[in-house]
């Protein structure tokens, strides 16, 4: 990495403390070998020959994540990038393949029933208080609306520790530590459209015939789908979230209309397909993630990730803990946990635009004009470098769609697995195969 960032004091030194409460609670390591830090050297010795397994998604199964583990806690963190599909088929048939699942939320419904993870234990979470309230109760703030879909906080807990369903409410049992999420909407480029974008209707607008591109991911295009068929008046939902059989048939009917009148260019499951698309020019609007827009821009290309009336709809991920981790290996897993919400991770993140669950110390980890840029929504007094030392944004920008608050306050609907899922893939893979 080729940008530093602050420290809070002497590198693991938190983890280190919280893992000391672990082993006096367990009895499982000798004490009295301890170092002027109070940090046991027969856990020092152990825990370097710790090998935390993780895989998922690859927006958050980054490299430098692992180097920074090793760096301040010792142990080995191996990280496999897979897709969302392949991520959740390997919990529930390869459990002893992880340790550590990165997995979305709306996937949660589809894995936690087969028994292969264990819920966190809260009590053992040293910054649950600073996870935002999303991930909680479903609420940014105490008169926010919850949003429809596969809203975070209506999979994140469990009754107890071997419960297989869902709690209604919070427990000391939490399926998932959240890490990222972001609000997400359409993605234009202005030069090639020359006028106002302010509706997801405008995504099947002939206008743009051939130029139109959407997500192939279906518990994420579906929604997409719904937002804007729902702002073009032609459906109203009871909960797009959940859709009827009826109200599946409709959406992708509209939608298999409008690619058999040739309205898109292509489809997209990937990052980096997403940027080609857009940075060529192939494609004018569609649906996209925030560092894609970013990518676009830091190539001297215009892109603008559009605020729409409708709102947004949004997306989060989090860590999940195998059943078969205990010993050592589970305490390690507590420390790394802890460890990521301390805020080195979560800085790492927003710096690409993305959200940290515990922004608090996220911000420890950012200069005040990071911070103002990425959460605040304010003007860059200088440019904007990621992680890696790319520049993103140029002095004088401001985040499209503002501050944390503007953003997130604004969604309308999260990525679902609704009742009749199995349904609507068939009839969203006849819709790409029409």
């Amino acid at each position: 990495m080729t940008k530093k960032t602050k420290s809070t004091g002497p590198k693991g030194r938190i983890g280190r403390r919280t893992f000391m409460k672990g082993i006096a609670a367990t009895g499982g390591l000798a004490a009295g070998s301890g170092m002027m830090t109070g940090f046991p050297t027969i856990w020092a010795q152990n825990i370097k020959n710790v090998t935390l397994r993780q895989f998922g998604t690859g927006v958050s199964n980054i490299n430098e994540i692992a180097k920074k583990v090793k760096e301040d806690l010792g142990f080995t963190l191996e990280m496999t990038a897979l897709d969302t599909d392949t991520t959740a088929q390997r919990v529930v048939t390869q459990p002893k393949s992880f340790d550590i699942a990165d997995i979305e939320y709306f996937t949660v419904k589809k894995v936690w029933g087969a028994g292969n993870l264990q819920p966190f234990d809260v009590s053992k979470l040293k910054n649950y208080d600073k996870i935002v309230g999303i991930f909680k109760n479903g609420k940014l703030t105490p008169t926010s609306k919850i949003a429809q879909g596969t809203a975070p906080h209506t999979v994140g807990f469990a009754d107890s520790q071997e419960a297989k369903t869902f709690a209604s409410s919070e427990t000391n049992w939490y399926t998932l530590v959240p890490t990222i999420y972001n609000a997400d909407t359409l993605g234009i480029r202005p030069d090639l459209i020359k006028r106002p974008i302010n509706s997801w209707a405008e995504l099947l607008n002939s206008e743009f015939k051939g130029k139109a591109s959407i997500l192939n991911i279906p518990s994420i295009g579906i929604m997409d789908a719904a937002m804007v068929c729902e702002a073009m008046g032609e459906i109203t939902y009871g909960d797009k979230g959940n859709m009827t059989k009826e109200e599946i048939d409709k959406t992708m009917a509209i939608f298999t209309d409008a690619k058999k009148s040739g309205q898109f260019r292509a489809f997209w499951k990937s990052f980096d397909e997403s940027v080609n698309l857009m940075a060529s020019g192939e494609v004018v609007i569609q649906s996209m993630w925030s560092p894609a827009i970013t990518k676009v821009r830091s190539m001297n290309i215009p892109c603008i990730y559009q605020p729409l009336k409708e709102g947004y709809r949004s997306w989060g991920g989090g860590l999940g803990m195998s059943r078969n981790l205990s010993g050592i290996a589970l305490d390690a897993a507590y420390e790394y946990i802890n460890w990521y919400l301390s805020g080195w991770v979560g800085g790492l993140l927003m710096r690409q635009g993305y959200y940290s669950a515990a922004p608090e110390t996220s911000k420890l980890h950012m200069s005040s004009d990071e911070w103002s840029f990425w959460f605040e929504g304010k003007a860059a007094k200088s440019d904007i470098i990621d992680p890696f030392g790319n520049k993103l944004e140029k002095a004088g920008a401001t985040r499209d769609g503002g501050s944390f608050y503007d953003r997130m306050g604004r969604v309308e609907c999260w990525n679902s697995v609704m009742s009749e899922n199995r349904y609507m893939v068939r009839k969203w893979n006849e819709f790409i195969a029409a």
